[in-house]
């Protein structure tokens, strides 16, 4: 039903946390394949930035 659509601020350093946001009608929500999800945001920016938040505390600062 949904889609997951291609992010340029997916960051896949490790096979345990790799991110990326999925649209959800008009929200939008970071993902990670640990499992971690980060809030329905309408701004998708914002969600770009918790999917980045998540990446940094769990494999250290994005390159």
């Amino acid at each position: 039903m949904y889609e997951e659509t291609p992010d340029p601020h997916v960051h896949a350093t490790a096979p345990a946390h790799t991110t990326t946001t999925v649209e959800r009608g008009s929200f939008c929500l970071a993902r990670c394949t640990c499992g971690w999800s980060g809030a329905a945001r309408r701004s998708r920016d914002r969600a770009r930035t918790d999917a980045d938040d998540h990446h940094a505390a769990t494999n250290g600062p994005a390159a």
